[in-house]
């Protein structure tokens, strides 16, 4: 009988555990799913600021004067748009158009002492082992150097609406400047230096800092004495539900292209450059999509989860679907159930009646906008 692998522990795994952290399994790591709760921990970023650890996630640092050219031929999105102290968030595909896996590609800019240009990748847990090796084996040919950044440091996310000003108050710099998708070297006295982005995947405002091990303990528990709530994974995929933002290995996955998972914003066939996958994306462009990624309300209380079948109006259960359910769920803010799925492209229309089929019922459905909640 096969003994399983050992879980992997973050370096905040104690400290969670003592602000009453429910710890589970996710993605090879313990994790907490919750602290005092979803809803409240949910009510508590949408109202005021929430407080997740995220070190299970995977931080790579790429190096070389043609770091940017380099990447650019893994990446459908023009990496050439940004500059230092942005980023972008983008996809790595195969050569089928498929997504190998999502990440944040966060440009350094230049180093005049390594005469190279430095850029942070933020890369999924369940996918960090894979992304790296395949990564390197890409650009390490090229003269780019692919290094875990992360090392035994500590990943935040600091998110709601009271975000800024916890950072503001603990940092003493005004970061009312620093936009969306912006990020920056910033000292956080008496606790030490971290780099800042604000980013997220709650849909609220905020930001995820990269802290060295001591640090990111500190900063922890000093958000906590100032009462921000710690949260759990479960209020995080709450959130980015409502957000409408993608799951890799539910909304999209080696099989499902950008533009079928509704994310075509980040292809850029005018970019006169090949990206691997570039080549299935236009043959796809040209011949149309036959499935796509919607948002889906269902009225009452019914609740969908992935893999549900979406069927067509009136149509029976057991009947042939349209497409499946990717992510579910019931929507605190909203008090409804709402749904990511894939559908046949016929079926795609904002307004289109549908029907999610449930334990053996149909619940009807309607395609709505994305995202489900904006603040």
């Amino acid at each position: 009988m096969a003994v399983p692998e050992a879980l992997q522990r973050t370096p905040l795994f104690a400290a969670a555990s003592s602000a009453g952290g429910r710890m589970v399994p996710f993605a090879g790591w313990q994790m907490a799913v919750q602290f005092a709760g979803l809803l409240q921990e949910h009510q508590a970023v949408r109202e005021r600021c929430g407080l997740f650890d995220i070190s299970h996630m995977g931080v790579l640092r790429l190096s070389g004067p043609g770091a940017k050219d380099a990447l650019q031929g893994l990446v459908p999105t023009d990496l050439f748009r940004i500059g230092p102290g942005e980023a972008s968030y983008t996809v790595l595909l195969n050569e089928q158009g498929g997504i190998h896996d999502d990440l944040i590609v966060y440009d350094r800019g230049w180093d005049d002492t390594a005469q190279a240009h430095e850029l942070l990748l933020v890369i999924n847990a369940a996918c960090a082992e894979a992304d790296t090796s395949w990564i390197s084996s890409q650009l390490e040919p090229a003269g780019i150097s692919v290094h875990d950044h992360k090392g035994d440091g500590v990943l935040l996310a600091l998110q709601g609406p009271e975000a800024q000003a916890q950072l503001e108050a603990l940092s003493g710099t005004d970061l009312s400047g620093l936009p969306r998708f912006g990020h920056r070297d910033l000292t956080l006295p008496g606790i030490g230096g971290a780099f800042v982005a604000r980013t997220g995947y709650t849909g609220e405002d905020g930001f995820e800092l990269l802290l060295a091990r001591g640090a990111g303990l500190a900063l922890w528990q000093l958000l906590l004495e100032r009462g921000v709530e710690p949260c759990g994974l479960g209020a995080r995929d709450t959130l980015r539900l409502e957000a409408a933002m993608h799951l890799y290995g539910q909304d999209m996955n080696e099989a499902t292209t950008p533009l079928e998972a509704g994310l075509g914003w980040l292809v850029h066939l005018e970019m006169p450059k090949p990206f691997i996958g570039r080549e299935a994306l236009e043959r796809q462009t040209a011949s149309g999509v036959q499935r796509r990624l919607v948002g889906l309300k269902l009225q009452g209380r019914a609740i969908p989860r992935h893999g549900y079948p979406v069927l067509g109006a009136g149509a029976e259960p057991g009947s042939t679907p349209i497409g499946r359910v990717t992510s579910g769920g019931w929507s605190p803010c909203l008090q409804t159930g709402i749904a990511l799925a894939i559908v046949e492209s016929s079926s795609c229309a904002l307004g289109t009646e549908l029907a999610v089929e449930i334990r053996g019922k149909t619940e009807p459905a309607q395609v709505v906008r994305r995202p489900f909640y904006r603040r």
